[in-house]
């Protein structure tokens, strides 16, 4: 209620209270209006259709339909091509599991189409809330946030579900740290394999609807390139700060696992979904062994990138497989097997996904790179000392 007052300057108006949120965040006061009453969000799981590939091959013939199309048939035809044994690595930028994007990827882990997987933490996170049988559900983007705050419902442009999910899925997040026995340095596929082997524990089936969960159970490792922009890592903070936990979270040991599994592959390619900092972890891993550890391999074999983001603006995001060429991310051999697809990725991807599974190359061996951390990083270690040394001697000649 607002009170009349007089003003230093003798001028008398209204004064109104401060506003103050009177909830706790997941704590709504009253009914939620309806908000919550939209169809579940479910993970679609691609199936091959038949009708799907015709379309692509046969109706979309121009612009970014074409350059779709482009992209389906250089991943089947190519980096699906048996003899070529391609380690492939998808990697993951926007809200792309809790748009249900999550039963493609499951999917095509299963059939050992991605090997390794480059994730923002977001998109984990909202993973589990799937794995944790927690109901995320569509919605309308043209609503009053305002009013959602005050009714508990937290809004990721059409995807409305409850406040209390979050709190939910932080506590479940804490007490897996507690339990895990982590108290040194990891990388993230190590934090990640292990939250994917407890939830595999805890919550039996959920793999089916879990990219964490399948992961750990098909081998996959999970990299994030930014662990603290994410819940997960804010509960990691918490336990060091609350719990007095030396778990951390060391950004070197993932550079050195990634660059070792492009090391150990025969032929390199990528799916890359928007663009950001999964994009260039991954990218980057080339230029880390030519430039810094002196170990040519040569760039990457295949590129495929989903994005709406233009070259023009110079951001990363926008920026082509050609330009990669100059800074070693790229094989210049190999632009026509690269392609980018200007489109919405929630729209593009479950048609490329539809496209690979139903493709006679739509299946192959899981490589289980997570199983061959040690090995990998050894084969690494003992190649970038070679050629370290090779330099030191050639330095002494000068």
């Amino acid at each position: 209620m607002a009170m009349m007052v007089k003003t230093t300057s003798g001028v008398t108006g209204k004064c109104y209270p401060k506003a103050m949120p009177y909830r706790a965040p997941g704590s709504p006061q009253k009914k939620r209006k309806g908000f919550l009453s939209g169809k579940p969000i479910r993970y679609y799981r691609p199936t091959g259709s038949p009708a799907i590939r015709t379309l692509i091959d046969e109706g979309f013939q121009a612009f970014n339909a074409a350059r779709l199309g482009e992209s389906c048939r250089i991943f089947t035809d190519k980096m699906l091509k048996k003899d070529h044994d391609t380690t492939i690595a998808l990697t993951i930028a926007g809200a792309l599991t809790p748009a249900g994007l999550g039963g493609c990827i499951i999917s095509m882990m299963e059939r050992g189409l991605i090997d390794f997987i480059i994730s923002t933490g977001a998109n984990l996170y909202h993973d589990l809330h799937y794995a944790l049988n927690f109901t995320l559900r569509r919605g309308s983007p043209f609503v009053d946030d305002r009013v959602l705050y005050e009714e508990g419902v937290i809004r990721i442009y059409d995807v409305l579900f409850p406040a209390q999910v979050l709190l939910d899925t932080d506590r479940f997040i804490r007490d897996f740290l507690v339990t895990s026995g982590f108290d040194g340095p990891i990388s993230t596929s190590e934090l990640h394999y292990a939250l994917g082997r407890h939830l595999l524990e805890e919550k039996p089936g959920c793999a089916e609807y879990s990219v964490v969960a399948s992961a750990a159970k098909c081998g996959v490792p999970i990299f994030t390139s930014s662990p603290g922009d994410s819940s997960i890592g804010m509960n990691v903070a918490y336990h060091e700060l609350i719990n007095g936990s030396r778990l951390m979270i060391d950004p070197n040991k993932d550079v050195n696992e990634v660059c070792s599994i492009i090391l150990a592959a025969e032929k390199n390619g990528c799916v890359i979904l928007g663009g950001g900092s999964p994009k260039n972890f991954y990218l980057q891993g080339q230029p880390t062994l030519w430039e810094v550890y002196n170990i040519p391999k040569g760039g990457n074999d295949f590129f495929i990138q989903i994005t709406t983001d233009s070259v023009v603006w110079g951001g990363l995001s926008g920026a082509t497989p050609a330009e990669a060429v100059s800074w070693g991310k790229v094989n210049p051999g190999v632009l026509p097997d690269t392609c980018v697809t200007y489109c919405d990725s929630t729209i593009a991807f479950p048609l490329f996904c539809e496209y690979a599974v139903g493709h006679k190359n739509g299946k192959r061996k899981r490589k289980g790179l997570v199983h061959k951390r040690g090995e990998m990083l050894t084969a690494l270690e003992k190649e970038a000392r070679i050629q370290t040394a090779k330099l030191a001697r050639k330095a002494k000649k000068r």
